[in-house]
């Protein structure tokens, strides 16, 4: 059994989430940024999170992702199902044809058996352990608060008023007037 990047880093980017939703949500891009996880990537991974209800996304300026659970009811093997990882040493994927028409192989019950210590493994490991895990190695944690912008960041700047006629019948009445 290998674990691939798509395992790997859904669980990175969910530690991340998780050490800093605390002041609003989190965007793909600064999760990108820090764990050098490409951003196409991370949205690809978050939309099968979110159908797992493992995130929630908030739409708009300020927006990002939160956990859609408390970090303490969600495991690394929740992760991993999610977002379509296998966790199968076995060669058949557990259909016990292993050797094609001929059956399983004879090594077929030592991998089910390393398959389910696996699952029980990864299910007893909470993303809210390894959050502690992170912040008892010291990671540090940026306490920015929260703020939340106008769409535009420049000064609103109020139209200069013209006296000038605004179509060409207007400009006519203008010179007949005079």
């Amino acid at each position: 059994m290998r674990l691939t990047t798509k395992g790997r880093f859904a669980v990175t980017a969910m530690i991340d989430l998780a050490l800093r939703q605390n002041t609003g949500p989190v965007t793909l891009a600064a999760i990108s940024q820090r764990q050098q996880i490409s951003l196409s990537y991370l949205e690809q991974l978050f939309g099968k999170l979110r159908r797992h209800e493992l995130v929630e996304s908030t739409r708009g300026p300020g927006g990002g992702y939160s956990l859609g659970r408390k970090a303490a009811d969600i495991t690394v093997a929740d992760i991993i199902v999610s977002v379509d990882e296998p966790i199968d040493a076995t060669q058949c994927g557990g259909k016990e044809n292993c050797l094609g028409e001929a059956g399983r192989c004879m090594t077929h019950e030592l991998w089910a058996s390393l398959n389910q210590r696996m699952v029980e493994f990864l299910d007893s490991v909470t993303l809210q352990k390894l959050v502690d895990d992170q912040i008892a190695k010291g990671v540090q944690i940026e306490n920015k608060p929260v703020v939340k912008r106008a769409i535009s960041a420049q000064p609103v700047v109020k139209p200069i008023r013209v006296n000038a006629p605004n179509s060409v019948f207007a400009l006519g009445n203008a010179f007949a007037k005079s």
